[in-house]
């Protein structure tokens, strides 16, 4: 009997040993031929000890995590590996043992093209899904919403396209698919994912884009998540952007006809200009008052009955833009009421105007720019357009051959560089409250960069004196797209933009907004007796003495100082000498908002943090 006993356990052990060694043969087999595809039978892996010869966890591949007990592949960190071939999920998750076990899959920065099959949803242990900054093309598999462990997912800078799956955002750490051609309605987010996860998706609509869906869309909902119900809402989502085609059409043809119809007005409202000349060189005396001498300016103003009546109010170059702050503005109002000299720039200078009804606004006068007017009111109107919370728009705006005009509603927390240098000093300004304004400005910077490149509007004259402070003290950069792109060749914004001096206005952006996080680390002027900030910087940390760069009440606060030189290695990577080198704004967002996780992280598990909320 005991013999009988002893042949069955060795038979069982036997079975055990057999099926351990397969399994491990299955998994060595699935990740050889894994990285063969994606390497595009370049092998690699021969380099780093995969081979089948060898065990991935006992004889530690390259690449490869396990599990503590070094039985069980969990993580594959591919990043930057110059991988050129097609991503194949199938050969990983339908291998049930390394489906069951991996929980990191990394293939940031290669050249990986293919699809992202359905099968992913069998690595079910899947916690981090990244393949950032590759080729990746084809719709997202539903399968992928079924990972619940997912922390973070990052499907950003590929060529992606379809609708984003109805995922539960509250799962995520990260979530990125910017910068892809993903189309439709935005799931709902709840709020636990901000606008810089769906920058560069120029076919994305709803929150948290400003870009706002047509009313016929279709918003998808918890039953969306049902195969069915996609292909259903994706069905009637075509059929309302075919009929907002058609009434798109229909509005074009409108427009042509009372287009000519306005043609024959014209005619009309010519006779008219006799009568308001009169008004105009009353408007004329008047701007004496304008301490800044605008009353030299030869001002033309001409308004029909009919365009009193229109959108937007236009007495010939004066447009005012449609605003409740300035409504019923007039170019007579503007030239009549006293003004006062803020400063004076190296491209014009600026006033404030104060009106009778307490209306306080600024003006921004720019002299002899070479943009036609044509072109400056189409520029003027994109920059409208473009919406941004945190960038300060211009309420009106006027136009002749010597001189522009622009109006903005006037801010009375001054701005961030007396906030960090000047009268502000004695207000609280601590390290959260910097790294939330870099934040703010980071964003509303890449999103202006995302929907003006097309026309090369950059900023052209970002620094902390433009960037002003609301009544929330909240940042808003101001004079967006006042600056002449290319000035030496004296190229007017549209045409600068089909060549390569627009994309050096985008990286000046990007330069100008480093020294802006510069200052706000060091609390340091960008020159200081000769000395310039940027290269200070350089200087000390190639020193080796970083901590002397941050400004001395940050230290004294206990900021952290590891996330502060986190927020300093950005800044640096933004004035690299080298434009191209640069990251882009959206990656700059990115960037920053990571180290806010961090932060907010660090502030729940500190237990002194904790204790200081007893």
């Amino acid at each position: 009997m005991n013999r009988i006993l002893v042949l069955v356990i060795f038979f069982s052990f036997s079975l055990v040993v057999h099926r351990t060694h397969s399994v491990e043969v299955e998994v060595k087999n699935s990740l050889i031929i894994f990285l063969a595809k994606i390497s595009n039978g370049v092998e690699p892996g021969l380099s780093w000890g995969w081979n089948p010869s060898s065990d991935p966890c006992k004889d530690h591949w390259q690449n490869v995590d396990c599990d503590s007990l070094n039985t069980t592949v969990t993580k594959l960190f591919l990043n930057g590996q110059n991988l050129a071939g097609a991503f194949d999920a199938a050969l990983l998750c339908n291998t049930k043992p390394l489906a069951a076990s991996l929980t990191t899959l990394a293939l940031d920065d290669n050249n990986i093209a293919g699809q992202i099959s359905g099968e992913i949803g069998h690595c079910n242990q899947l916690t981090q899904f990244s393949v950032s900054n590759n080729r990746l093309s084809g719709t997202l598999p539903e399968s992928l919403t079924a990972l619940n462990n997912l922390k973070t997912l990052d499907f950003s800078n590929n060529q992606l396209t379809g609708l984003i799956p109805n995922f539960d955002f509250s799962h995520f750490d990260k979530f990125n698919v910017s910068n892809n051609k993903f189309q439709g309605p935005i799931p709902n987010t709840k709020g636990f994912v901000q606008v810089n996860s769906f920058v560069g998706n120029s076919e994305l609509c709803g929150d948290p884009l400003a870009n706002k869906c047509p009313s016929l869309s279709v918003t998808t909902d918890e039953n969306s998540k049902n195969s069915k119900g996609v292909s259903k809402n994706q069905v009637i989502l075509y059929i309302g952007y075919a009929i907002l085609a058609l009434v798109f059409i229909v509005l074009v043809i409108f427009k042509i006809c009372t287009k000519n119809k306005k043609e024959d007005k014209k005619v009309d409202a010519a006779n008219k200009v006799a009568a308001v000349d009169e008004s105009v060189s009353k408007a004329s005396a008047a701007s004496s008052e304008f301490k800044g001498g605008l009353s030299k300016s030869n001002y033309s103003v001409t308004m029909s009955d009919d365009e009193s009546q229109s959108t937007n109010i236009v007495l010939s170059s004066f447009i005012v833009l449609t605003s409740p702050a300035v409504d019923g503005l007039k170019f007579e109002d503007l030239l009549r009421a006293p003004a006062e000299l803020l400063g004076r720039g190296k491209y014009g200078s600026l006033y404030k105007v104060i009106f009778e009804e307490g209306m306080v606004l600024v003006v921004k006068r720019i002299k002899d720019w070479a943009i036609s007017g044509s072109d400056f009111k189409q520029r003027m109107e994109s920059l409208y357009q473009a919406k941004h919370h945190n960038v300060l728009p211009a309420l009106a705006f006027y136009s002749s051959k010597q001189e522009k005009l622009l109006v903005y509603e006037y801010q009375e927390n001054g701005s961030l560089f007396r906030l960090i240098h000047g009268s502000h000093r004695g207000q609280a300004f601590d390290w959260s409250s910097r790294l939330s304004v870099a934040a703010r400005i980071a964003e509303a910077l890449a999103f202006m960069h995302e929907e003006l490149r097309a026309e090369g509007i950059a900023h052209g004259n970002l620094k902390s004196s433009n960037i002003l402070l609301n009544n929330k003290m909240e940042p808003c950069i101001s004079e967006y797209g006042l600056m002449v792109i290319n000035d030496l060749d004296n190229q007017t914004p549209r045409k600068a933009s089909r060549t390569g001096s627009s994309s050096s206005a985008f990286n000046g952006d990007i330069y100008g907004f480093g020294v802006i996080l510069l200052e706000l680390l060091t609390g340091k002027l960008v020159q200081h007796n000769g000395v310039d900030l940027t290269v200070w910087v350089h200087s000390v940390v190639r020193e080796e003495w970083t901590a002397e760069v941050f400004d001395k009440t940050l230290m004294s606060e206990y900021a952290s100082e590891e996330r502060m030189v986190n927020l300093l290695q950005v800044a640096i990577k933004c004035v690299n000498r080298s434009a191209e080198a640069r990251p882009s704004m959206d990656q700059v967002a990115i960037m920053i908002n990571t180290i806010i996780e961090e932060e907010e992280r660090s502030r729940v598990f500190d237990p002194q943090s904790s204790m200081s909320l007893i």
